[in-house]
């Protein structure tokens, strides 16, 4: 019987076939992760040479028109490829092994939304060298801008549809592995956080990835097919672009947020020697921010001309969303209060995470304000409250989360000398 089970089990492949053709979760898995790295170095050279040109004022390395190139193809790089990605390396490294499953549920479907991931970074980075350069109308692709581009906006749109494909299907595999092959006696009130906050990750992910493809197809057909749907002089409205753009927009920024929350709980229990405090709560308020993140769009339009009325309901709800983030917050002190807590290079990084993030959440909070918010509009005020939030955020938590599970996957220990000298010079 075993010879007969031996004669069936597929043979291990070797080589550059063990990549191309990976349906090994682990393998799938790190190479997210080094697609996202790959990605991360490419967005980081972007925002150097941003930085370099506003090293003080006046024109000194870059033309303003490459300077656009250079702030929208490093939000979009940094969001679609660095950021996401990495996370769903995570995803697949950790959620069957968390939840005691043998390979994620749909394994060849799992390499194929890796595999759409590479010709959409091809796109995106050889948009530079196309005729007129990369797209320059901002991360946002608001039109009339959009609509006044190159044939690279074109080039934008197709590896923007792809990155989103790869997202729904990834989505999928996600949701199903956790809900059809968890192990036996574990419910899903028992499963690590790190897989509840991906769970609802991937159903905000099937839920407005689609939104964003509308917007951006309708673009595209105002481009080149006739229609008006953005083009004021024929009856188009250019906001209702940016209602349906920030519709994805908010849930977008919690996609990128709710995994290393996961994280950010594995490692606060770890170091500090103690369950999670309020596991249930945790679980509540993290299914509360992804409903709430439907109903607070409007607060990135302000300044458009809307109702008073309008502009209440989103800051209020605004404001709401500060609630279960709170819970959160309290539940992470909670866990160290009183824990035996040891300061290894994870738990640096998780600690960073909650004093910048809160950082981060108090000023997402004042631009929630209308009277604070159309002074403060479209400054670096904005800028800095974005980043707060994703680089001080979610790039601490992938930092944190490498050093933390890093040696589970390699089985190498990392020098924790050189690794505190690392989140030092952060």
């Amino acid at each position: 019987m075993g010879k007969l089970a031996e004669a069936h089990r597929p043979a291990r492949l070797l080589g550059w076939r063990r990549w191309i053709l990976a349906t090994n979760h682990k393998d799938i898995g790190t190479l997210y992760l080094l697609f996202s790295f790959t990605m991360l170095i490419v967005g980081g050279v972007l925002a150097m040479g941003i930085r370099l040109e506003l090293f003080q004022p006046g024109l000194q390395f870059v033309n303003p028109e490459l300077f656009n190139q250079l702030t929208t193809m490093h939000g979009i790089i940094m969001i679609f490829g660095a950021i996401m990605p990495a996370f769903v390396g995570f995803a697949n490294w950790m959620l069957p092994l968390q939840i005691g499953a043998s390979d994620m549920a749909f394994a060849r479907m799992n390499n194929f939304s890796f595999w759409l991931l590479i010709p959409a970074a091809i796109m995106l980075v050889g948009s530079f060298f196309m005729p007129g350069g990369a797209p320059a109308g901002g991360w946002t692709m608001y039109p009339p801008l959009s609509l006044q581009m190159g044939p690279s906006m074109d080039t934008l749109i197709f590896s923007v549809h792809l990155l989103g494909v790869s997202s729904i299907m990834g989505s999928i595999n996600i949701i199903v592995t956790i809900l059809n092959m968890r192990a036996p006696g574990m419910t899903l009130m028992k499963m690590p956080m790190f897989c509840w906050t991906w769970r609802i990750t991937a159903y905000l992910l099937i839920a407005v990835m689609p939104v964003l493809a509308g917007a951006i197809t309708m673009t595209l057909t105002d481009r080149h097919f006739g229609t008006a749907f953005f083009v004021p002089s024929a009856g188009g409205d250019p906001v209702m672009y940016q209602h349906i753009f920030w519709f994805f927009g908010h849930p977008e920024v919690y996609i990128m947020i709710l995994p290393a929350f996961g994280i950010i709980s594995a490692i606060v229990s770890t170091f500090a020697r103690k369950k999670l405090f309020g596991y249930t709560s945790m679980v509540y308020a993290t299914a509360s921010i992804a409903i709430l993140s439907f109903i607070v769009w409007a607060h990135h339009m302000f300044t458009t001309g809307m109702p008073v009325t309008g502009q209440l309901f989103f800051m209020y709800a605004s404001m709401l969303i500060a609630v279960p983030t709170g819970v959160k917050i309290f539940n992470w002190l909670a866990t160290m209060w009183r824990g035996s807590m040891t300061f290894e290079t994870p738990m640096l990084f998780a600690v960073g995470f909650i004093f910048v993030f809160t950082m981060g959440g108090f000023t997402g909070l004042i631009v929630a304000v209308v009277p604070i918010d159309t002074q403060v509009q479209d400054t670096y005020y904005v800028v800095a409250h974005f980043h707060y939030v994703l680089v001080a955020g979610s790039l601490f938590a992938m930092f944190g989360g490498v050093y933390y599970w890093g040696p589970k996957w390699t089985g190498v220990m990392y020098r924790e000398v050189l690794a505190r000298f690392i989140f030092g010079a952060r």
